[in-house]
């Protein structure tokens, strides 16, 4: 049976200064569940970008929709899920950010930046729900 011993949930509405709320659920979870500082570097940027699409191109940064923030432990992994209510997107056909063309443009990192950080990410309700796992 799996260890699940940790969950919170934050409700934000969809406007851009409420990403900055993430910073504090991060210190939330990581004075509960305890994790290294390169962990908690990796699972804020990772997370800050997964709350940032899902409240501009989610859910196009309508203070009337509200993005989801749920994480949960099981055993050795820790799980954050955002859900919004947009309609998603086609996650698997992005431009490469490292790709020459690419390389100056100030947008289309996030979703790279969300592989390279975490342990898995899981896209799922067409795009509109992402869940970012980490090993700790």
């Amino acid at each position: 049976m799996p260890d699940v011993t940790t969950q919170f949930d934050l409700l934000l509405p969809s406007a851009p200064e409420n990403v900055a709320r993430i910073e504090s659920l991060v210190e939330q979870v990581k004075v509960s569940v305890g994790f290294t500082e390169e962990s908690f570097g990796n699972i804020l940027v990772a997370l800050t970008e997964a709350v940032n699409n899902a409240i501009i191109h989610g859910n196009k940064c309508d203070p009337s929709k509200n993005v989801e923030v749920s994480v949960t432990k099981s055993n050795h992994t820790l799980s954050f899920t955002v859900k919004d209510q947009g309609v998603g997107y086609d996650y698997r056909n992005l431009p490469d950010p490292t790709a020459p063309e690419n390389l100056e443009k100030l947008t289309g990192r996030g979703v790279f930046l969300m592989n390279q950080l975490s342990d898995m990410v899981i896209f799922s309700d067409n795009g509109s729900r992402v869940e970012l796992q980490f090993k700790i």
